[in-house]
């Protein structure tokens, strides 16, 4: 019985002493036609996005991440760190990126607008989430 009692206090000091869940990134919404025709105007481009937020308690590197689509069009993180809570959207065409609003840079549209599919990748190349959608609409809550 003693060693029974010292077993089940071992294994709640080592659930103490755990280390917290990493924080969780998310595809959360992707704009895949944006709206009025599709003239490939950098307007028109930056209006297709895609939306990550870190769902997790703390701040989160993604430098190295990958964002890739069905047909291989691929959006690679510079050094970048996404705070606890926060959202970041990558827009498809050209601009000046800021903390929350990176560019793809590309001269075309990336997400099809009769259906694409998202994943998300970490530096060394683990799915982190994935996210289809098959045209309906203007956008998709993943």
């Amino acid at each position: 019985m003693k060693r029974l009692t010292v077993a089940v206090l071992c294994g709640f000091a080592m659930l103490a002493l755990a280390p917290s869940a990493p924080a969780a990134i998310r595809i959360t919404k992707i704009y895949f036609d944006s709206p009025g025709a599709d003239t490939g105007s950098n307007f028109s481009l930056n209006s297709e996005w895609i939306r990550l937020r870190n769902t997790g308690a703390r701040s989160r590197l993604l430098t190295g991440w990958k964002i890739r689509d069905a047909q291989g069009h691929v959006y690679t993180f510079g050094t970048y760190r996404l705070g606890a809570g926060l959202a970041v959207t990558v827009h498809t065409g050209n601009g000046s990126n800021t903390a929350r609003h990176p560019y793809w840079r590309s001269d075309g549209y990336i997400w099809n607008n009769d259906g694409d599919t998202a994943r998300l990748r970490n530096a060394s190349g683990t799915l982190i989430d994935r996210c289809s959608y098959s045209g309906a609409g203007s956008y998709v809550n993943c």
